[in-house]
């Protein structure tokens, strides 16, 4: 008896990883001399096209465009922060409830499958891709913000007086505060982003390495739309996962080139202005690029490699010189005051703390989606082999623990110099520099200052070099070998976007725009929730 065709490939091709894909007529390649191209039309053009109108246009408009930003993030958050704080919890529940059922046994690339890395090569690189630069940016200003908040203080971000009843600190109170400021921190870099990475991963891995379609967005949604993936549903999916992807790149950059430049001014004198971090952008952008023509294996995991080492390094010195008891305990009590305030914290209706869901957590859950096509896509291509239940785990628990010590350690050290020593600086400084005034109190200042701008600039190589890599599979109708003048192209791109953010507006242009594209693949995101789990219930099941 002749096997069954399974219904989630399409007839006539078979898995893009080891084939060279083509979707109907929507693939154009033009070999021009060395130039050769391999795209997807479609996607490729209206996506290109619209990063370069906008590159353009917020260049040739500057002065008109930062005030549309900020209406822009305000209007958004302030609007629909229940939206993506309701949405964030739907992922964790889907993800833990994966994890325990039956579906967990399901094995990415099917039963004999063996993992294609090991797990130190495994985690460097999606935790260097996931959040390197937003883990040295924020740090320390997190923790101190959310603490003075929770003091009944003023809030770093927007100056303005944060209540904090509904979660029952007491004013005045360092011990209390101190707690709550941690579970707060902890709430934006533990479970509910590394799930948002986990769905759109697993979707991605599961029906590229089981199901033997294109490794690009549009796959995940067989389940639903059938064949109409190959038309204009499918590609309106992968347009909106480019220009995700695209934007939530560039605010990471901007906020990494910022704090570079905060950094060298610290150190060195050196101008802390726009012109410092166009620079910044477009040297490490031109570094990234070398990268990017090295490939995954020479390129991005050897980088993600020595960024990790350089982390760890860091990370020992300030548990070393820093407040070691403090940190030690501290791991465990911020652990347990973040489980504690959970619910509290993920209440999506009825908040009064409006500074903290639309300021924080709205635009931090509108910038890891913005960020799941690319997270989640270099994720998929790392986790051939490892079983449903081994990749959520992997995915949302261990990062998750990485973070808590993380934000314990640097934003633990920096309260307890507040607290403990009355070291006001480190609190009054700009958000980009706090990291450096904290340092500059322990031994060996200039060195780890150094190191931390060593770090920041390497992290944003990471997530330069990376993301053009999955946006070009994305653009290129999920082929994974397409020529390289493509991924120079959107290596490119993305530095261009963050310098025209820079000049738009700042910061704040950079979140706007993170969130505004946040918004419509937040509800991408969801429905490809469903597909997934559609996806997963027609596979079989390992011992």
């Amino acid at each position: 008896m002749a096997a069954s065709k399974d219904p989630m490939v399409p007839d006539g091709d078979v898995n893009p990883i080891n084939t060279d894909y083509k979707i109907g007529q929507d693939n154009i390649v033009l070999n021009v001399g060395p130039f050769g191209l391999d795209i997807h039309n479609r996607v490729f053009a209206v996506s290109g096209l619209t990063i370069v109108a906008f590159v353009l246009l917020t260049l040739m408009f500057q002065t008109q465009v930062e005030p549309m930003f900020g209406d822009l993030r305000g209007w958004l958050t302030s609007n629909l922060d229940w939206f993506f704080i309701s949405a964030g919890n739907i992922f964790v529940l889907v993800c833990l409830g994966l994890a325990v059922s039956p579906l967990g046994k399901v094995r990415l690339g099917g039963t004999l499958a063996k993992p294609d890395y090991g797990y130190l090569g495994w985690f460097s690189m999606l935790f260097a891709a996931g959040m390197g630069i937003g883990l040295m940016f924020y740090g320390v200003s997190e923790p101190l913000s959310h603490f003075g908040s929770s003091m009944g203080g003023t809030t770093v971000e927007s100056g303005a007086r944060t209540d904090w009843a509904p979660l029952g600190a007491a004013a005045g109170d360092a011990a209390a505060a101190t707690r709550l400021g941690m579970a707060a921190t902890i709430f934006h870099w533990a479970l509910h982003p590394w799930a948002i990475y986990a769905i759109l991963a697993l979707g991605l891995a599961l029906f590229s390495f089981n199901k033997g379609l294109p490794l690009t967005i549009r796959s995940v949604f067989y389940p639903l739309l059938g064949e109409r993936i190959w038309g204009w549903p499918g590609h309106v999916v992968d347009i909106l996962a480019v220009l995700a992807t695209m934007f939530g790149l560039a605010t990471s950059l901007g906020l990494g080139a910022s704090q570079a430049a905060a950094g060298l001014n610290y150190l060195f004198g050196i101008s802390l202005g726009e012109t410092t971090q166009i620079v910044l952008v477009i040297g490490i952008t031109a570094i990234a690029l070398t990268s990017v023509l090295a490939g995954l294996d020479a390129g991005v995991k050897r980088l993600s490699e020595i960024n990790m080492i350089l982390a760890v390094l860091l990370l020992v010195f300030l548990i070393a010189v820093g407040p070691t008891l403090a940190i030690a305990s501290g791991f465990f009590s911020n652990l347990g005051a973040y489980v504690e305030y959970l619910p509290a914290l993920s209440n999506p209706f009825g908040r009064e703390d409006a500074n903290f869901s639309q300021g924080w957590t709205a635009f931090y859950w509108a910038w890891w989606i913005s960020w799941s096509p690319f997270v989640g896509m270099f994720i998929a291509r790392v986790s051939r082999g490892r079983t449903v239940r081994e990749f959520i785990v992997s995915v949302l628990i261990i990062p998750s623990l990485a973070c808590v010590l993380w934000m314990t350690v640097f934003g633990g050290t920096a309260i307890s110099q507040l607290v403990q020593d009355g070291y006001k600086a480190v609190a009054e400084a700009a958000l980009p520099l706090q990291i450096f005034q904290m340092l500059d109190v322990l031994p060996m200042a200039q060195i780890t200052s150094f190191l931390a701008i060593v770090l920041v600039v390497v992290f944003f190589v990471t997530s330069s070099d990376s993301g053009s890599l999955v946006i070009d599979v994305i653009a290129a109708g999920g082929k994974v070998d397409a020529p390289t003048p493509q991924r120079v192209f959107w290596c490119v791109f993305e530095g261009l976007v963050a310098i025209a953010l820079i000049l738009g507006g700042g910061l704040v242009a950079l979140q706007a725009m993170a969130v505004s594209t946040g918004f419509p693949f937040t509800i991408v995101l969801l429905i490809a929730t469903v597909a997934v789990v559609k996806g997963l219930a027609s596979e079989p099941r390992g011992a």
